[in-house]
């Protein structure tokens, strides 16, 4: 490590994974390690300070959290490496991550993770004078933490036991967040946390619907998106809020698997026929929304039955985007002790089957939806051959890729999408 006192404006890089949650984690780590005096960096090997904000969801999240810190030890062996998130609240004593993290701050620390790290370095708090950095705060888009933690303890999930109890954030926290963000730039923010659906439950006549209410009312952001809902938390009530402009008709709606028996035993508190009225109840509003979901396969239990009805129900719903996970045992959930665990070969097949309906049904979204014109938030694309090639997101959160010899970054204009190009549609800015 290098030396404290040699350090005037200490450079700190964040890498995140994992959810959304964790990014919103992430930007307000930043902005204290600004305030704090640091210089937020994008390469960890030109930073004094690497931190990694990890994930714990699957086996495979546990394993991309140890490759980066052997990698950043590796590459930058001066760097005082700290690991936060929820692998860090898991497995803080593992000798694996012992051995390449200097600091191992779990969730629970992140409140005082940056006064830790200065008081590490001995480095004196006070204002830094660098601009906030696009790739690390996100100029665009800002993640507004709303809620924390998870009360439904589904019997896959690690999230209960990394995050804890279900708590709100006070709305008028939130509210001056936003605001805050949106005076600094950002044109989106996106409401996060592990149970949207249940803001508010430990406050008094605040629920989301009303929370939602005030930040249209009480802040100036472009765009409000809401990151994630549960089929039986969505109500006609809560839609009609959607009838706002300013709120992106995009729904994540969780699916996990398309068979009755496998959902009573994850322990989810909706079947297939709710979470398809759900469906219905929202296309039914809002045909051209951006409905995506998530999807377990291999759950233990799940034979060839289970998988046909998870694969036939996907389908029926024609998704925008499916996130396909291969179930992955994590310590200390009931599942993990089920019977009827699914054998690696066999879960490798239905991912690989499930991945390609996934395929699918993104063609045939993208598809439908050529021709129209729809409002999209730019920032300059990424990689080679970029000049004058702008990247951003519809309000139903299709990835559209434009050509225009303007300046686009952190616009919103409204483009024609014209055609199909790989992984992206092709757009025209009107």
């Amino acid at each position: 490590m290098k030396p404290a006192n040699s350090l005037k404006s200490p450079k700190v890089a964040i890498h995140t994974h994992g959810c959304k949650l964790n990014q919103a984690d992430s930007q307000s780590l930043a902005q204290k390690f600004q305030q704090a005096g640091f210089t937020v960096v994008r390469a960890a090997a030109q930073a004094d300070v690497v931190v990694l904000n990890s994930c714990t969801v699957t086996a495979n999240s546990d394993s991309k959290a140890r490759q980066y810190l052997r990698r950043a030890r590796r590459n930058n062996p001066d760097a005082l490496v700290v690991v936060t998130g929820c692998y860090a609240q898991r497995a803080k004593d593992e000798p694996s991550v012992m051995e390449s993290a200097s600091l191992v701050l779990d969730n629970r620390d992140k409140p005082t993770l940056v006064s830790t790290v200065a008081n590490k370095l001995n480095v004196a708090a006070g204002p830094s004078v660098q601009n906030q950095p696009e790739a690390t705060l996100g100029r665009s888009r800002a993640m507004v933490k709303i809620q924390e933690g998870c009360d439904q303890v589904c019997a896959y999930c690690i999230v209960p036991k990394v995050r804890g109890r279900e708590r709100s954030i006070p709305p008028g926290e939130i509210i001056a967040e936003i605001n805050s963000r949106a005076n600094s730039g950002c044109r989106e923010a996106v409401l996060t946390g592990t149970q949207l659906g249940t803001y508010g439950f430990d406050f008094s006549e605040i629920d989301l619907p009303e929370l939602l209410r005030r930040v249209l009312a009480e802040t100036s952001i472009d765009r409000l998106r809401v990151s994630s809902l549960q089929a039986q938390e969505i109500t006609p009530e809560l839609l009609d809020l959607w009838k706002d402009p300013r709120l992106c008709p995009h729904f994540h709606i969780p699916l996990q698997s398309g068979s009755d028996a496998i959902l009573r035993s994850m322990r989810r508190r909706y079947d297939t026929a709710w979470f398809a009225a759900t469906v219905n109840l929202v296309r039914e509003k809002f045909p051209d929304a951006g409905i995506t979901t998530d999807l377990i396969v291999g759950f233990p239990g799940e034979g060839v039955r289970e998988f046909a009805e998870s694969y036939s129900f996907a389908a029926s719903i024609g998704f925008s985007d499916m996130h396909v996970f291969p179930y992955s045992i994590r310590p200390g959930t009931s599942a993990a002790y089920f019977y009827g665990q699914v054998a690696v070969d066999q879960k490798k097949e239905r991912t690989r089957e499930m991945l390609e309906l996934a395929a699918a049904a993104v063609r045939e979204f993208r598809s439908r939806t050529l021709g129209q014109t729809r409002p999209v938030l730019w920032e300059p694309a990424k990689g080679k051959d970029s000049s004058e090639v702008w990247s951003g997101l519809t309000d139903n959160y299709l990835r559209v890729r434009a050509k225009d010899s303007r300046n686009l970054g952190n616009v919103i204009t409204d483009t024609r999408l014209t055609g199909l190009d790989g992984d992206w549609v092709a757009g025209e800015v009107v």
